[in-house]
């Protein structure tokens, strides 16, 4: 009877994992394999024809490269940065609370109002940026409309707006952490990094590996900034993968090349879940 009971209270949350995960992402897997139907024309079974138009896709590939470098320069740099806020904020300074606040601010404002502001730093000549730079006699620059610089702005506000959500599971680690072990540390003589790289980063590698495979989506979920700044522009510098299956999907209506984008968008970051856990789970130390 106990087990009829733990599945009646666990049936709620699998109908909703299935129907809004499960179901989907089968369902897309599915539609990979035929063409976009139309009222006078309706899908049919192509096979792989999809996937064979994908690899000769030359827009695929660059947002693909676009995405790597996005995701090699925002993970570990957000990562970095949030625990080391953790730690500024853990320790006893003046106005904590305050700084914690200001810190974790960026995290709770909305996606398009976070776009727009940093719009506003990147205009050119009337941005905050190219105001500051002027001051020191420093040209003006279209940050957002050059294709050597868009991609690293963009990487700039989205560092900005995730490292505060980082923060907060640091910092709650860091707070479970026993005091014990860092008194004993000092009466033994070791240094403040001693003890954080042989004690306190450890420990906290399960708060890690979570942040990772967070971080991970995220870098390659990214649609609301791109469409308010640069639209995946220019020439398709700063647009992202997912930024890609929209446009497909919606502007260009072909949602069966659409379905294929998001299995290779899944099979991607089911990969690298994966390649995560093999490599950080036996450094994970649990208490």
């Amino acid at each position: 009877m106990k087990h009829v009971y733990g599945w009646l209270l666990l049936t709620p949350a699998a109908i909703l994992l299935v129907a809004f995960t499960h179901y989907p992402a089968a369902a897309t897997f599915v539609d990979s394999f035929f063409s976009t139907g139309t009222a006078i024309r309706p899908s049919r079974f192509v096979g792989l024809a999809n996937y064979a138009a994908l690899a000769d896709d030359p827009v695929f590939w660059q947002v693909l490269c676009n995405n790597f470098w996005f995701a090699l320069g925002t993970i570990p740099t957000a990562i970095a940065i949030a625990l080391v806020m953790a730690l500024w904020v853990n320790d006893k300074l003046p106005a904590r609370a305050l700084v914690r606040l200001a810190y974790f601010t960026p995290t709770i404002l909305p996606m398009i109002a976070v776009a727009n502001l940093w719009l506003f730093f990147y205009t050119p000549q009337i941005g905050l940026i190219d105001q500051v730079g002027a001051l020191f006699g420093a040209p003006s620059h279209n940050w957002l409309g050059d294709q050597h610089t868009v991609l690293g702005a963009t990487m700039l506000m989205v560092i900005w707006k995730e490292a505060g959500f980082f923060m907060i599971f640091y910092l709650a680690a860091l707070q479970s952490l026993p005091p014990e072990l860092e008194e004993a540390a000092k009466i033994e003589g070791a240094s403040r990094w001693y003890f954080f790289w042989r004690v306190t980063f450890p420990l906290l590698m399960p708060t890690t590996l979570f942040v990772l495979v967070n971080a991970t989506i995220n870098s390659f979920k990214l649609v609301d900034h791109l469409f308010i700044l640069t639209k995946g522009g220019p020439d398709n510098a700063s647009s992202l993968l997912l930024y890609y299956i929209y446009q497909v999907a919606f502007s260009y209506f072909d949602t069966a090349y659409a379905a294929t984008l998001t299995v290779v968008l899944l099979a991607l970051l089911a990969s690298f879940a994966v390649l995560q856990f093999l490599l950080i789970e036996k450094r994970v130390h649990y208490r």
